[in-house]
């Protein structure tokens, strides 16, 4: 497509949505394709030339997929301490910013997506101050995003309205390294600024929203620029001169002790305008001040120790880390100011203490006025949809190829060093795992080629080492792996056997797993299959195309997309620390990561896989450890476990500083680095309102006769049950399989949790210390009754029945996540309707109603589209402890749910197909405001947790 017909389309593309808007609203109906049809024909009679130059057909398409796209609900934690409500429709007129950026992205996302930027940048800047409001204030709030979801267009919107608004200084914390801060100032270039920032150029010529709006007269001004030396210095900063009634200042700087004492230098003696006589504190009273903090977890957060003494009291003369200690500073030398941190993995931020404060620096950068949790759209692919979660059944997708230690410890071995020589197979070559990688990423590239999406970047990570040395041989062995496939391909030579392998795992693996995956995962869009024949035609292309590069400190690191915008980039990209955050990798199909951090937040930022994959998700593979997709699959869970904690709490219009965090840690995974643990202590263990759920099992015959044996003797202790249809509330249409028992003691399953054998891997599944809990509760005369529920899998044509403890039950077939010599693991044991066994109709009801209020429509949260129909486990347990109270239903701290299950042993492994089934079982703890704890640090709290102000929930 050329430059020409890309205006157009571009064009037509947004005339046409807008006016699909205004047609659904009037129809008061989903788009359909006889209103793309309607419409389309009203504009090629009004853009006849323009219509002369696109494929209507890719046009349409492009109008389908976006008028399927949903965006969740966003969620706000927010403190009204010393905020002045003030934006409303009438403060918003006139916006300049705000506008030409709307008009800017109306081409580049669905309409649905571009309303839900306009409500979530209201929604941040709501909760700021208003830049008019007279007198010293501060607003400290932080935005948590997905990984790869769009935070910096969301940030752009929230700086272009922030500017409108009368916001004067706009300091934007860009990442630590030079390739990153250039890369944001870019998209702030085309964002908001609307001009190129080249360093030393006469004329700064329009980009972005300046193509849309050709006034000078507004443009912000710029203090830095978009080349690798474009940071803020001295130099720059001799000439600048900041006054009131000037537009709006846009600095985008790296976190860097230089840079920032630099730009503190110039804050204090250019821009101070005020000396407080009681303090003699300079101050910059006359220009509000924004910060925007990107990846506000990295850099930013102090890890110093003993922020407040023992009495939790602030230390006034604590020195705070470098780089928090400048941010600090900063916001310290201005009475009006605001601060935002954007970030997808909040670990650290939660564990900033909320009481630090220094007579220097000023309060720590704990987000005290608010905490928003981003929703993210229908067509974003996230960990959850990526690798399943434990609310979910795993999606079991070939997106993820899980590699066995011996497809690559060999070539590159945990804990090498510096300087290390891969070799595979005693060779300088790529392991055959890696070249099947590539070979994916050159199939994804003719998939895209043949579906006209060739002059689109695609790109392929390889992140193995953190050590540049080893990076670089890397980059040879895969360079000459790439040179090898292109000789033979464009030269014809020696290629039979090569094209027969190849044709082979395209037909019979590739495109298979393509079939599967749209299946699974794509919506609202066609994407075509193509035969070998047509692949085999544009091979050499592609495979010509395809440059090879190194992503380091010490090598020319410039990813030049912007230079290839015609024809797209074909790059793979080879690197570690600088891909690992921050830098974006244009149209990412393929994956090949083995680096093995173990801190949750660094983990999850180096996914970037995620994201969106619009017209190509299909093609894309993600190579890593089994050990790693354990990991991720565990990340997931502690991240859904914290959103729906701060669900909740929203419910109950908590603030910021009562919202008490935990996160789950893990026996090899820490949260996230101990420096920023600081201020988090082990907990004393409560796992009231949690569901345990046993997913890790022994799979040696003689433990898994162990626990049968154990369930046996405890059901026949149980006496006389009821069939599982027989309790108090079963909604219309349900049919259960299994018996059911009432007011079981406490001791009993006491006695049976002591009994069962947990496997040791269960990192938090320990059946003693379950043991112990319950007992403490049995002092406040919480749990000392039990319902027991043994549960079967709905009758079928598979049925597999055994009997246990005189009970016969359908054995519940539960497949293996990763292949393990010592163990059986699976993914979710429950179904999401057993949390609800012999819930009262109005405990039922309300526990529904509480399930919807907290529904965020979050695709990557496995939300669905649709309301519950159901109540969710975290909303029953809530119930369970705080009682239905217009109802007149007292809590039930008293009651516990003990969920029982036989799974089929040959899940396990073939060798078992005599074995006993393996008993599996879940715990469903009411909510409780009870003091009483077990010793474990399976949890890690946050200073707002163990400091007790969660007194609220009293």
């Amino acid at each position: 497509m050329t430059l020409s017909d890309q205006k157009a389309f571009d064009s037509i593309l947004s005339m046409a949505q807008n006016m699909l808007r205004l047609a659904a609203e009037r129809a008061q109906s989903a788009v359909t394709p006889e209103m793309i049809e309607k419409e389309l024909k009203k504009l090629a009679v009004l853009m006849e030339e323009d219509f002369d130059l696109i494929d209507r057909e890719a046009l349409v398409d492009e109008l389908i997929r976006r008028s399927s796209r949903t965006v969740g609900e966003n969620a706000t934690l927010s403190s009204g301490e010393d905020h002045v409500p003030w934006l409303d429709a009438e403060r918003k007129k006139g916006w300049t910013y705000w506008r030409r950026y709307s008009e800017y992205m109306e081409t580049r996302i669905p309409w649905t997506a571009l309303d839900a930027l306009d409500v979530a940048t209201d929604e941040v800047l709501s909760q700021l101050e208003d830049p008019r409001r007279e007198g010293a204030w501060d607003r400290r709030g932080l935005v948590v995003g997905h990984v790869q979801s769009g935070k910096t267009g969301n940030y752009t919107g929230l700086i272009c309205k922030a500017a409108d608004a009368g916001y004067k200084i706009i300091i934007v914390l860009a990442g630590l390294h030079n390739n990153l801060r250039a890369q944001t100032q870019i998209r702030l270039d085309e964002g908001f600024l609307g001009f190129a920032t080249i360093a030393d150029a006469d004329e700064l010529p329009a980009v972005g929203v300046g193509l849309i709006d050709s006034d000078t007269s507004v443009r912000p001004n710029a203090a830095t620029n978009r080349s690798d030396k474009g940071d803020f210095n001295t130099s720059v900063a001799a000439k600048m001169n900041v006054s009131p009634e000037q537009r709006p200042w846009l600095f985008v700087v790296k976190k860097n002790k230089t840079v920032l004492e630099r730009l503190l230098h110039w804050i204090r003696n250019r821009v101070v305008n005020h000396v407080d006589p009681e303090s003699g504190q300079k101050l910059v009273t006359n220009l509000p001040l924004l910060i925007i903090d990107d990846e506000s977890d990295h850099g930013s957060v102090d890890t110093g120790e003993d922020v407040v003494d023992e009495l939790g009291n602030p230390d006034l003369e604590h020195q705070p880390k470098t780089i928090n200690r400048l941010i600090r500073s900063i916001l310290h030398h201005f009475s009006r100011k605001a601060y935002v941190g954007y970030t997808a993995t909040p670990f650290a931020n939660i564990f900033i203490h909320d009481r630090g404060e220094t007579q220097e620096h000023g309060p720590d950068l704990f987000p005290a006025a608010f905490i928003t949790n981003l929703a993210a759209p229908s067509n974003y692919v996230g960990p959850g949809r990526v690798f399943g979660s434990a609310s979910s059944t795993a999606h079991d997708l070939p997106l993820v190829r899980p590699l066995a230690d011996d497809d690559f410890q060999s070539w590159m071995p945990q804990g090498h060093k510096n300087g290390y020589r891969p070799r595979w197979k005693g060779e300088d070559r790529i392991p055959d795992s890696l070249a099947e990688a590539i070979r994916c990423f050159v199939f994804a590239c003719a998939v895209r080629k043949l579906r006209g999406q060739g002059s689109r970047h695609s790109s392929m990570l390889i992140h193995v080492t953190r050590f540049t040395s080893v990076q670089n041989v890397v980059v040879g062995q895969v360079a000459e792996y790439v040179r090898d496939l292109k000789g033979r391909y464009t030269r014809d030579i020696d290629l039979a056997d090569l094209e027969a392998s190849m044709r082979l795992e395209y037909e019979t693996v590739f495109l298979p797993e393509m079939q599967r995956i749209r299946s699974a995962l794509v919506e609202g869009e066609t994407l075509d299959d193509f035969d070998w024949i047509d692949v085999r035609a544009v091979l050499p292309d592609v495979l010509s195309d395809i440059r090879v590069r190194e992503i380091n400190g010490t090598a020319k690191d410039a990813l030049d997309y912007a230079e290839n915008e015609g024809t797209g980039l074909k790059v793979i990209a080879i690197g570690g620390d600088k891909l690992a955050r921050g830098l974006t990798l244009e149209g990412l199909c393929t994956s090949y990561f083995l680096r093995t951090a173990r801190m949750y937040d660094t983990l999850m930022q180096m996914g970037r896989w995620f994201g969106y994959r619009d017209g190509y998700l299909d093609v894309c593979r993600l190579y890593t450890s089994t050990e790693m997709v354990e990991w991720f699959g565990h990340i997931a869970d502690a991240a859904e476990e914290l959103r729906q904690e701060f669900d909740n709490m929203v419910a109950a219009g908590a603030t910021p500083k009562q919202f008490g965090l935990r996160v789950k840690s893990h026996s090899v995974l820490t949260v996230t680095s101990r420096a920023k643990m600081r201020n988090a202590r082990p907990m004393q263990l409560t796992y009231s309102g949690d569901l345990l759920q046993t997913i890790v099992f022994p799979n040696r015959k003689d433990d898994i006769a162990a626990n049968f044996r154990a369930t046996d003797r405890f059901i026949k202790a149980l006496g006389p049950s009821l069939d599982l249809n027989q309790q108090h509330f079963v909604p219309q249409g349900q049919r259960w399989n299994g018996r059911l028992w009432r007011d079981v003691p406490a001791l009993s399953v006491i006695s049976f949790l002591r009994e069962y054998r947990t496997h040791p891997a269960s990192f938090r599944i320990m059946s003693p210390l379950i043991a112990d809990f319950i007992e403490e509760m049995n002092k406040d005369r919480e749990l000392t009754r039990w319902t027991v529920a043994l549960i079967g899998k709905d009758s079928g044509p598979d049925d597999k029945l055994r009997s246990v403890g005189g009970c016969s039950v359908n054995m519940l077939q539960r497949k293996r996540t990763t292949e393990h010599s010592d163990r059986y693991s699976i993914k979710t044991l429950i179904s999401p309707r057993d949390q609800a066994i012999d819930l009262k109709e109005a405990e039922w009801t309300a526990a529904l109603e509480l399930s919807r209020k907290t529904w965020r429509n979050d695709t990557d949260r496995n939300d669905g589209r649709d309301p519950p129909s159901e109540p969710r486990g975290p909303q029953i347990r809530r119930i369970l402890g705080e009682g239905v109270k217009d109802a007149g239903f007292p809590h039930r701290r008293d009651r516990g749910l003990l969920m029982l299950y036989l799974l089929d042993p040959t899940e396990a492994g073939e060798a078992l197909a005599e074995a006993d089934p393996v008993v599996a079982w879940a715990i469903s703890f009411p909510g409780s405001t009870s003091e009483r704890r077990v010793s474990n640090a399976s949890y890690v709290a946050n200073s707002v947790l163990w400091g007790g102000l969660n007194d609220w929930v009293d």
